[in-house]
């Protein structure tokens, strides 16, 4: 059965009205157009009612039987009858009987195991299969709940361990940890190619107080660093409202992330968010996207309607038949005349994408900074009895031209300015500073 929590849809989206087609399919799904797992290290583990498919079975009298799948998948048949599964039980007794270190023999570990590994073969790091210990610690941090640890959200990336994005104020961007680094050890401990994800979570994860090294390698960097973080007690807070400390008639939307405890809690906040702009004496604005790694695609869509005029189109989907659907702005936003800037960097994924392409591709706003991450896929949450969980990627997003986020084509910035290790060790954000200088010249 889908995952019933209400991710608006990819990584969670806010239900705008989009289109009478649109409304209905995002009635009845569960979309997340997060990064890869995106393990909220904090610790947390830092996005549609899918089509169910009637499967084959294999004979309990006969393993070697061969398996049949068919079903509706998109109006054709999967047709597996080359597969011996014949072979997958054979070394499965011989592992369980005659491996030597029988204590180290755990049924249920290989059984989960075997499925990752099926899983994984597809080679996209944002279909994935969560244990139930996973899947209850990705359930947490997807609500906002506390949690100790250091503050970060991982993925794959190339095949590598690395950081998505320190949250804002966590211990671990206090302590220098960047967007993009590699994680190459835990402790001391090389990373390797036979840990997963979740594997260097559990060595990260620790009691608030306690300290945990990892030795990373920034981007652009050749030599590794070792990177000590005191382990915390976090919270995640969605986004927050002030006023530019340089000039108070900038105002500044700092949005870390496109999820809460559902879409409504998220839509609640930017709300109140925009209202506190209108009651301020701001003239501009400043989204800044840095280090989020998305959420619901519903909240960017809804963001989005803020700035962009009725029937503008926020974003496309493309399901597995090639068939395009258009989401358009449905409501009159409340900033439609107020110049604005968005703030992105390879930690700016998916939600984060799609609201700052959207922006972009429409002449609504300058973006500046860095690439960004490059995720435009979306995710079907289907949970399992056991408590178990199926990421599944179902969608891609396109922006309003049609082209598709991915690695290799993100969203490049009008204005590309880099936030530099050495500019974080000595305070200054040569990024929000450009944000500024545009501003300043529309409004004066």
């Amino acid at each position: 059965m889908p995952n019933k929590k209400e991710y608006g849809t990819p990584f969670q989206g806010r239900p705008a009205k989009i289109n009478d087609r649109s409304q209905k399919d995002m009635n009845k799904v569960n979309k997340l157009v997060g990064v890869a797992i995106l393990v909220v290290i904090t610790f947390s583990l830092g996005i549609f009612a899918g089509r169910q498919v009637e499967s084959g079975f294999v004979d309990a009298l006969d393993p070697t039987k061969i398996v049949r799948f068919t079903g509706d998948t998109n109006g054709g048949d999967i047709d597996i009858e080359n597969v011996d599964f014949g072979l997958f039980w054979n070394v499965w007794k011989q592992m369980t009987s005659d491996y030597v270190d029988k204590e180290k023999v755990d049924e249920k570990e290989m059984f989960y195991g075997a499925i990752q590994g099926m899983v994984n073969s597809y080679g996209d790091p944002a279909t994935l299969y969560l244990t139930p210990e996973e899947t209850a610690a990705f359930n947490d941090s997807t609500a906002g709940n506390l949690f100790s640890g250091i503050g970060a959200e991982m993925g794959y990336k190339d095949g590598l361990i690395v950081i998505i994005s320190p949250l804002k104020g966590s211990p671990a961007s206090s302590a220098g940890i960047q967007p993009g680094d590699v994680v190459l050890a835990v402790d001391g401990v090389d990373v390797t190619t036979n840990d997963s994800l979740f594997d260097i979570v559990l060595k990260i994860r620790g009691e608030e107080g306690t300290d945990v090294t990892l030795t990373v390698l920034h981007t652009d960097e050749s030599t590794p660093v070792d990177i000590t973080i005191t382990r915390g007690q976090i919270t995640v807070s969605s986004m927050e409202f002030k006023l530019s400390e340089k000039d108070p008639s900038i105002a500044i939307f700092d949005v870390s992330r496109f999820t809460e405890a559902d879409l409504r809690s998220w839509q609640n906040k930017w709300d109140q968010m925009v209202s506190q702009f209108q009651e301020s004496n701001a003239e501009a604005l400043i989204i800044d996207l840095r280090g989020n790694p998305g959420g619901f695609f519903n909240a960017a869509v809804y963001a989005a309607n803020e700035f962009l005029k009725e029937g503008t189109i926020v974003s496309k989907q493309q399901d597995q038949r090639g068939a395009v659907t258009d989401f358009t702005v449905t409501r009159k936003g409340k900033l439609l005349d107020v110049p604005v800037v968005v703030l992105v960097n390879n930690g700016s994924a998916s939600a984060s994408e799609i609201m700052s392409g959207a922006l972009q591709k429409n002449n609504r706003a300058t973006v500046v900074g860095i690439p960004t991450y490059g995720k435009g896929t979306a995710q079907d949450v289907r949970s399992f009895p056991d408590g178990s969980s199926l990421h599944i990627t179902t969608l891609k997003w396109l922006l309003p031209d049609g082209t598709w986020i991915n690695p290799d084509d993100p969203i490049i910035p009008d204005v590309n300015i880099d936030l530099t290790d050495e500019d974080f060790k000595q305070g200054i954000d040569p990024q929000m500073d450009s944000a500024i200088d545009i501003l300043q010249t529309e409004i004066r």
